[in-house]
């Protein structure tokens, strides 16, 4: 937690302290059950932070939302681990990490000779779409 200008380093500390297990432990940090605030009532609207909005991550330009999605999914069995890596080696990995048939099913139409260096370069090679350079 940074330090602020509007509190002393004492009570700074003891902020930091009451906000550790929700924000290291993604739970509540209450000892006591009925401590905790108690979820909207069935006629209570849910808190919102873009009521007439869906929020998302953003789409880099020559990618559909569908091609992020489908990027990430293959990228999340594949790892970092895997690249450079050809065709088989990544359906290998794949089938290792219980991935969907589908996915699997996609990959075989990549080219076998052709060496890939990330998900970016497959998700192209699939005709998913390819991210402009942003830098």
């Amino acid at each position: 937690m940074e330090r602020s200008d509007k509190h002393g380093p004492r009570q700074d500390e003891a902020m930091a302290r009451e906000t550790r297990a929700l924000v290291q432990g993604g739970r509540s940090g209450r000892a006591e059950e009925w401590l905790d605030p108690e979820a909207p009532g069935e006629d209570q609207p849910e808190a919102d932070l873009a009521p007439d909005a869906t929020l998302t991550g953003g789409i880099p330009e020559g990618l559909t939302p569908e091609g992020v999605a489908e990027r990430s999914e293959l990228a999340s069995y594949l790892g970092r681990a895997v690249y450079p890596a050809y065709r088989d080696q990544i359906i290998d990995r794949l089938v290792e990490n219980n991935a969907p048939t589908r996915l699997v099913t996609v990959v075989r139409d990549l080219p076998a000779d052709q060496e890939f260096e990330n998900a970016g370069s497959i998700a192209q090679a699939l005709g998913l779409g390819h991210e402009e350079q942003r830098f």
